[in-house]
């Protein structure tokens, strides 16, 4: 039996999970925002896109965004080295809402990208700013990240344990380098 065998069994709680979240996606709202957020964050690319924009508008800032923006490409980088080693197989009881990159799923590197966001730029909220919209910006990432996460079990492509290990090793990488990346809030 392999390492994660006993939770993806039929009827095990991580088939359980993912077949209701799968199963919203049958309103078309829940199953549109779903696919849009997955096309959005694959490679990381909406976090990355909203670091360099922060980077861009928070010129006092620039430098805070542009380490923050670094440790999310780092979170993904890690997140898809341990997908290498661990292969674990995407879910196959359910029908993909879209493609993906990679065969593997364990863990999810959108969420790992995600969690690192939240992680990052809510930081770059807490240490203060010369504009308030983005600080007010800032606000935005930890559910627009927790609903990127949640879309990876909508579109069927991960299990909700894949999704959680990403999360935390994405909050984790990012969170190691915060106070490399406040060195940078004055740049």
């Amino acid at each position: 039996m392999g390492l994660f065998d006993h939770h993806v069994a039929h009827g095990g709680i991580d088939h359980r999970i993912l077949s209701a979240f799968w199963a919203s996606a049958a309103d078309p709202r829940v199953g549109g925002a779903a696919r849009a957020l997955s096309k959005a964050g694959e490679h990381g690319a909406l976090w990355l896109a909203a670091g360099l924009a922060g980077a861009a508008v928070d010129c006092a800032r620039r430098g805070a965004w542009l380490r923050g923006t670094a440790l999310i490409a780092g979170a993904h980088a890690v997140s898809m080295g341990v997908k290498r080693v661990v292969r674990r197989p995407r879910p196959t009881h359910v029908e993909p809402l879209v493609r993906t990159v990679g065969r593997y799923s364990f863990p999810s590197a959108h969420a790992a990208s995600a969690a690192a966001a939240a992680v990052a730029f809510g930081a770059l909220g807490a240490c203060g700013t010369s504009r308030a919209r983005s600080r007010h910006g800032v606000r935005l990432i930890p559910p627009l990240a927790a609903a990127m996460c949640l879309s990876r079990l909508v579109v069927g492509v991960h299990y909700p344990s894949d999704v959680a290990a990403g999360a935390a090793l994405g909050a984790l990488t990012a969170r190691f380098g915060v106070r490399w990346m406040r060195r940078g809030a004055h740049d």
